[in-house]
């Protein structure tokens, strides 16, 4: 079953573009099974809501892990200890 990684961002948000690479860069380099879906909290009432100024938002497997910024590292690590448990 593949590793589910949410990224909650929105349009013209550098933040956002910047962990969007790196999530999509990290993914390509590692050999574990992961699914990446990408939700727009402005087209979203509640997501507006809930992650308007936290955006970009990163969750594995449906738990927040990161908030604004990562590291190619950090998210490396996160994704081996999902794949772990």
């Amino acid at each position: 079953m593949p590793i589910e990684v949410t990224v909650y961002r929105r349009e013209n948000c550098s933040l956002c573009e910047k962990a969007m690479a790196t999530v999509e860069r990290v993914v390509d380099d590692t050999e574990l099974s992961v699914s990446i879906e990408q939700r727009d909290v402005d087209t979203d009432s509640a997501l507006q809501a809930a992650y308007s100024d936290r955006v970009p938002v990163i969750a594995i497997d449906g738990e927040e892990c990161f908030e604004l910024r990562l590291t190619a590292a950090e998210f490396r690590q996160a994704l081996h200890a999902a794949a772990a448990a």
